[in-house]
């Protein structure tokens, strides 16, 4: 059976005096849950100033955790994720529109992840990433969702002129900005010793990839490795807020698909 740990942690930086991050998670309360929901473990980067940004965070990860948890069992942790990411974008859009009918810039970055059985479902709209971490080597799993990076992709520029350009940190898409939301989903099989790292750029924009890895991939103390890298974060920058989430799978239930339903492999 899919066995795991976790730890995370949030800061507000060195010259911040408000924390607009926002984790969550939702576990499973027996074995059978583990089997037909999983884990969910979100994290969510606000964009649109104080209270704005705090606000859209905080009701978009609570949307995608309420609705985890009435999630039909066995549902499909693609269609899944699909699903509860686009419901709370209309939660945190329609949010704003109460909060100020005269017009709201309130949105937020989402990462997300559904662990169940042998494989990891990520989900992001913005620009916090997901890495997969194994062998002490980082493969990231997201792609930047910045205006530079999509010129990028375009050919418009290259990821030199990206690196350095005004728009690196503009965001392309968000949860919250429009009434609905391109949402990006991929899966990957993981075995046990791998570890899912869940940031926001107030971290990766400080500690790399492989400096991620080395620090989350050493099998010690996951509180300890998360409050590491926030640490070094601070050190290096500080300047924004700086929120990881850490995920170790310890073992894991391998199956196989036959006609969408899973079944156990031997």
């Amino acid at each position: 059976m899919l066995n795991l740990e976790f730890a995370q942690l949030s800061d507000p930086g060195k010259s911040r005096d408000h924390n607009e991050d926002f984790l969550g998670s939702a576990e499973p309360e027996t074995a059978e849950q583990v089997r037909s929901h999983g884990w969910l473990f979100a994290l969510a980067d606000g964009v649109g100033g104080h209270e704005d940004g705090e606000v859209a965070s905080r009701a978009a990860i609570g949307h995608l955790i309420a609705g985890f948890r009435r999630a039909p069992a066995s549902e499909a942790p693609r269609t899944l994720l699909s699903r509860l990411i686009q419901a709370a974008n209309v939660h945190v859009y329609d949010t704003a529109r109460k909060a100020r009918p005269g017009g709201s810039s309130m949105a937020t970055t989402v990462v997300a992840c559904v662990l169940r059985h042998d494989r990891a479902t990520v989900a992001h709209v913005g620009d916090s990433r997901g890495y997969l971490i194994r062998n002490h080597e980082s493969t990231l799993l997201t792609r930047d969702h910045t205006v530079a990076n999509e010129q990028v992709r375009l050919g418009i520029l290259s990821e030199q002129e990206a690196a350095g350009s005004p728009n690196r940190h503009l965001l392309a898409r968000s949860v919250g900005q429009d009434l609905f939301v391109n949402v990006d989903v991929v899966e990957h099989q993981i075995l046990p010793g791998d570890v899912l790292a869940l940031c926001c750029d107030g971290l990766y924009n400080s500690v790399k990839g492989p400096e991620i890895a080395a620090v989350a991939g050493q099998g010690g103390d996951l509180n300890a490795a998360a409050q590491k890298l926030v640490a070094l974060a601070n050190d290096l920058d500080g300047s924004d807020n700086i929120s990881v989430l850490l995920v170790r799978i310890r073992d894991v239930e391998r199956v196989g698909m036959y006609r969408g339903r899973p079944y156990q492999l031997r």
